[in-house]
């Protein structure tokens, strides 16, 4: 699916803009802090009804607005659809060709991956990024996925709770077997997640291209907490028991200590922690890397491409890089990249369309 048209008011320091992208290749440019990636937001936010920058989107409205509305129109195959997200301090309304939708039916209209600053983490930071990169990746191809977690965190918070109250309650036995009636929920919902996580990974590795660049090699694999405890293969049984096991730790902790919440997805270069070895730009390489396999994944299963979006694209990466990476994806998914640089957006003006972006208003071509 490509996008034909974007519209914002409203949003950030977008108080009213819009602009008709090419079905290839785009490019925002301009100085700092003019809005570049409030647009890449946009349109991330009218893919996926979330922030890549923010869980409060009510920081995302124009500071005194009152509302934001984000508007777009897609085709896939000749089928022509318009999105459009209200957003006001309190709420959030989807509506898909004028008709207000939940959040079940809006999600899978149109598939957006993103590679930012904030995505870094991916590849940088704690467990509970790549976790997440994961189960995007999985609900962008099944969008029924996003409800099995939604589930599952809310299991986890109400088992979290009573686990807290334990200690202090008169009649601890009555919280524990609340505990564990929880537990059985967590079993049902944490064996889909790691089932479909682990497939995930098998889906992402077999089309991983681990050396695009032609220097370092990438490597995947999903690492359940609880592989060192028994066989996975049974995983229901294997985590009934470890939470059985754990129940006292749990208890004199407060939070649960085990299940897919606690999984990881490891990530190695030449086989050495990607996280702790790896320069900012070879680190910058394998997210891109990832996005790519996670960009032929999505085509393998459902026959299209996802919108993909790369936020200052020359931070961290060469022009030989850059170059390899749009050419892959030249004639697949429809890019967007923004850049601080006139000169890097001037050098791809024989094959994209150029934007350039001063205080939120978009301006075509390459000015002065």
């Amino acid at each position: 699916m490509i996008i034909t048209h974007i519209e914002a008011r409203g949003f950030r320091n977008i108080h009213h803009g819009q602009f008709e992208p090419q079905g290839q290749l785009n490019v925002l440019y301009g100085a700092n802090a003019q809005g570049k990636t409030n647009w890449l937001e946009v349109i991330y936010l009218l893919a996926t009804a979330n922030s890549f920058r923010t869980p409060r989107l009510s920081e995302a409205l124009t500071y005194g607005g009152g509302e934001a509305i984000l508007r777009a129109r897609a085709e896939r195959h000749g089928l022509k659809k318009e999105l459009a997200i209200q957003l006001t301090p309190r709420s959030k309304r989807l509506f898909v060709n004028g008709k207000r939708e939940p959040s079940s039916r809006y999600l899978g209209q149109l598939a957006a991956f993103i590679c930012s600053l904030e995505q870094m983490n991916v590849v940088r930071g704690e467990p509970e990024y790549r976790r997440q990169f994961l189960d995007q990746g999985a609900a962008s191809i099944d969008p029924k996925y996003a409800k099995v977690l939604e589930t599952y965190n809310r299991i986890l918070k109400q088992k979290n709770r009573l686990l807290r109250q334990v200690p202090d309650h008169p009649h601890p036995n009555i919280v524990i077997d609340q505990i564990e009636t929880w537990n059985q929920q967590l079993i049902e919902y944490g064996t889909i997640i790691h089932q479909v996580r682990s497939q995930y990974v098998k889906k992402l590795q077999e089309v991983l291209q681990g050396n695009l660049f032609g220097k370092e090699e990438i490597q995947i694999r999903y690492a359940s907490s609880l592989e060192a405890h028994g066989e996975l293969d049974d995983y229901a049984a294997l985590l009934a028991e470890r939470l059985r096991v754990r129940l006292s730790a749990e208890i004199a902790v407060g939070y649960s200590l085990v299940g897919p919440h606690r999984d990881d997805l490891d990530i190695r270069f030449d086989g050495r922690d990607l996280r702790r070895f790896a320069s900012a730009g070879q680190q910058r390489s394998a997210l891109l890397m990832l996005d790519l396999a996670r960009i032929s994944v999505y085509n393998r299963e459902l026959n299209a491409y996802p919108i993909f979006l790369i936020d200052d694209i020359d931070a961290e990466l060469d022009r030989e890089r850059i170059d390899i990476f749009l050419g892959h994806l030249q004639g697949k998914a429809q890019t967007f990249i923004t850049t601080s640089k006139r000169d890097v957006a001037v050098a791809f003006a024989d094959r994209a369309a150029l934007f350039r972006i001063e205080n939120g208003h978009v301006r075509t071509g390459t000015g002065s």
